[in-house]
């Protein structure tokens, strides 16, 4: 027990991205049985199923650390009613901050890369059919209750054994910026550039901002979950 207490921390780290590549996997297997071309990288086209399977892993898997814990999973996304006047000071004030942090990375790193910030969105948004945007709409609506509860709720409280806190925020926020990288895996150095750094910004500003006050995150889901559908939208443009 002692050592899966120190062991999965680490494996919740990278577990999401583990699921992104398997479902990729999945898909491109299925692309290559009934014959098309290029079957891997066809398979980034259909993307926003990953994170739908994965949050739902990414559920299951909470429920079980937390209830091997005795504690329950949905205790870390209850907004506590003693300091929701000062949490909400916090939040308001860092969103300031936080949103300009979260949108701006996106064509300011695909200008510098790639020298146009259209090209490497067209690579990850690519034409799929309504049905599929319509199944899409699990993405936004699952990512709040799983992506930042494993890295900021589970796992760096419990990195390093909870005796290396500040190591354990910029641990937690580098998985958290990298794990985009797989989601879709595009065989392109300035793409997985591009995508690595895209939300590393983010990733450490949110990760700060939980750590000095925990109460933050359901609030900070919620965010993440208005974020997904904005970036759901671009497929309406295109």
């Amino acid at each position: 027990m002692a050592m899966n207490k120190t062991t999965l921390p680490w494996l919740m780290l990278i577990s999401r991205s583990v699921l992104f590549i398997v479902v990729q996997g999945l898909i491109a297997f299925f692309l290559a049985l009934i014959g098309t071309n290029a079957a891997w990288e066809e398979s980034a086209r259909w993307w926003i199923f990953f994170p739908i399977l994965a949050n739902l892993a990414s559920i299951a898997l909470l429920v079980r650390a937390f209830r091997a814990e005795g504690k329950h999973y949905l205790d870390i996304l209850r907004f506590s009613r003693t300091t929701v006047k000062t949490d909400l000071l916090w939040f308001f004030g860092s969103s300031v901050i936080g949103l300009p942090i979260a949108a701006a990375p996106m064509n300011i790193l695909g200008t510098a890369i790639f020298g146009d910030p259209l090209i490497p969105v067209n690579l990850l948004f690519r034409p799929i059919p309504t049905w599929a945007l319509m199944v899409g709409i699990l993405f936004p609506l699952t990512i709040g209750l799983a992506e930042l509860p494993t890295y900021f709720g589970y796992a760096m409280p419990r990195l390093f054994n909870g005796k290396s806190g500040w190591l354990a925020y910029l641990v937690a926020a580098l998985f958290l910026g990298l794990q985009h990288c797989f989601l879709p895996f595009i065989v392109d150095g300035g793409y997985l550039l591009w995508r690595g750094l895209m939300y590393l910004p983010f990733a450490l500003y949110a990760g700060l901002m939980i750590k000095l006050r925990p109460s933050l995150l359901p609030y900070f889901a919620v965010v993440h979950t208005l974020m997904d559908f904005s970036a759901l939208s671009v497929y309406f443009m295109l």
